[in-house]
């Protein structure tokens, strides 16, 4: 029951008294629709752009998690490399902050400009802003493992090996799946971000559109969708994230 209250009813009705204030300051003041539409011209407009909303999220949804999906594998591959000694961390963490504080905003005309309009730019764009939170944690966790523990196992005559495949990468999991929930996020902002700059389809692309057209309520049912997806998909990850590495949290989040 007191999961229940923590998990549903608590977040529940934080979201409905959120809604009900917005709708009254709405009213209350006469915000024009054009300006801050209502919840109800919003709940409207999903009813009336059912399709479309429906059709541009699939085409989101699907940039994103192909974008999700190479930084998950790159990310992993590139961070065990990193973290496989002092020296490679040493020498390519700091490319890897040069490379993140690039701002991606930037970098998608390049993309569109060598592959194009479409889905390729989008799926890029998703993996490049989610693929440095992966490397990180997972070459953060594998670099951190105690030395007394290396000492030991080599000791014990462990290969360095045998100590990165029994040791380091089982101690980076939890870094690893913690980046996860970080990392699907960034990946949504890469693919709406990259359909505002050049898309034929799209949440991003959608948004812009309903802009360009005045629709700010249209807009408003847009985001809500991409809220929508991003809770989802960050449920979807916490739920692995506990299946495969609870290990590493008993007796967190107790209480007292």
């Amino acid at each position: 029951m007191q999961k229940f209250k923590e998990t549903i009813l608590a977040p529940t009705l934080f979201v409905v008294a959120l809604i009900l204030l917005w709708e009254i300051i709405v009213r209350l003041f006469g915000i024009a629709p054009t300006i801050l539409p209502s919840p109800l011209d919003i709940w409207k407009a999903l009813l009336q752009y059912w399709g479309p909303l429906v059709s541009n999220s699939w085409q989101t949804l699907f940039t994103t998690l192909a974008g999700f999906g190479l930084a998950i594998v790159f990310g992993l591959l590139l961070g065990v490399f990193i973290g496989w000694s002092k020296t490679i961390y040493g020498a390519l963490y700091p490319v890897m902050i040069g490379f993140n504080a690039v701002p991606k905003v930037a970098v998608v005309p390049i993309l569109i400009l060598w592959f194009g309009i479409g889905t390729v730019p989008a799926i890029l764009t998703a993996f490049l802003i989610s693929f440095f939170p992966i490397v990180v944690n997972v070459a953060t966790g594998i670099a951190t493992t105690e030395p007394e523990l290396r000492d030991v196992l080599r000791a014990l005559g462990a290969s360095k090996l045998d100590i990165m495949r029994k040791v380091g990468i089982p101690r980076s999991m939890p870094y690893f799946f913690g980046s996860l929930k970080v990392a699907i996020t960034l990946a949504f902002v890469g693919s709406v971000v990259s359909e505002t700059v050049g898309s034929n389809a799209g949440l991003g692309k959608l948004m812009l559109d309903a802009q360009a057209a005045f629709k700010v309520e249209l807009v408003f049912a847009a985001l809500v969708a991409l809220a929508v997806l991003g809770i989802v998909l960050y449920a979807m990850t916490a739920w692995v994230e506990k299946r495969m590495t609870g290990w590493a949290f008993r007796g967190e989040n107790q209480g007292f």
